[in-house]
């Protein structure tokens, strides 16, 4: 009996249709999959920075498109933003006008978490603290204050113990910078997710990344974990993209995800619409592949708890 792959690759076989209706059949079954696989909620909440100090990397449409997969698979989720340029704010679809109540209100304590999170319009179960421009003063802003490090941990802490419902998944869009947004993220989560674009030059900010994780490990954060490495912008025509690939797995071989995102045009068109890819075009290429990518960190949910347990413990 022929597959719909055997189907398509007959009716295009007179030329490059053959490679699209490959790809066609492909996006179908992996679509079928994931709406028939389990998605595990954690068992705690997971707290996860996305964070790249080099800009280009797919850092806010990892953070948005992640977050709305979750929901997509009834995941309760709240994303922080925590980029003065407010993209995630953007793609999922919320005010984040000067003036807003956001991010910048929480770091300096004239509101709480509770006071100016809204629901993203995609999902009723995806919350978002929106941020703002005036978010981009706040770095001087707080600079002479004793726990500046820890203003949004505090903010996270204080909601939570009033929150009425649990979330599965809380995720911090960082800016493209190592200051002291990025540090306030840092100290207010446990894990750490970082996207990495499919060049060389990738590999280089990386390192430096990395550098900065562990200073910020050592004097601030112990708990925290790299937990997280996902390709972005893959191009699986090149062989460039392969061995990238190939050596981040070499050598983070358990935290780099097996899923890579794609380059899709839908992925960059989605916030021009208000809108994650995961409902911009929920079929196509960009959007499974964060789904798949969603699901593959799920199903990790367990070893990495137990790893941040274990640091605890060690302590």
């Amino acid at each position: 009996m022929e597959t719909a792959t055997d189907i398509l690759n007959r009716i295009f076989a007179d030329g490059t249709g053959s490679v699209s209706g490959a790809e066609m059949a492909d996006l179908s079954a992996r679509y079928q999959a994931l709406r028939q696989a389990e998605f595990p909620h954690p068992t705690k909440t997971r707290f996860i920075a996305v964070a790249n100090q080099k800009g280009g990397v797919g850092k806010t449409t990892t953070t948005v498109n992640l977050a709305c997969a979750f929901a997509e698979f009834d995941q309760r989720v709240l994303v922080i933003d925590m980029d003065p340029q407010g993209n995630a704010s953007t793609a999922l679809g919320v005010a984040h006008e000067s003036g807003t109540p956001s991010t910048y209100d929480v770091l300096e304590g004239r509101l709480g978490i509770d006071d100016v999170k809204v629901v993203s319009p995609e999902f009723p179960n995806l919350e978002v603290v929106p941020s703002s421009i005036d978010l981009s003063g706040a770095e001087l802003e707080v600079a002479d204050m004793p726990n500046r490090n820890q203003l949004m941990k505090k903010a996270v802490a204080d909601y939570l113990k009033v929150c009425h419902h649990h979330y599965d998944y809380v995720l911090v869009d960082c800016p493209p910078s190592l200051g002291l947004l990025v540090l306030n993220a840092m100290c207010s989560v446990n894990e750490v997710l970082i996207p990495v674009q499919a060049e060389y030059y990738a590999l280089e900010g990386l390192q430096q990344l990395l550098h900065t994780i562990g200073l910020v490990q050592q004097s601030y954060n112990p708990y925290l974990v790299i937990s997280t490495m996902l390709l972005t912008m893959y191009d699986r025509r090149t062989l460039l993209s392969k061995e990238v690939f190939d050596q981040v797995k070499a050598h983070y071989p358990e935290i780099v995800l097996n899923t890579t995102i794609p380059r899709s045009v839908k992925i960059s068109e989605a916030p021009s619409f208000r809108q994650s890819v995961v409902t911009y075009d929920p079929k196509g290429a960009g959007a499974i592949a964060y789904e798949e990518a969603a699901l593959e960190i799920a199903q990790r949910s367990e070893q990495v708890l137990e790893h941040i347990a274990n640091r605890r413990q060690g302590e």
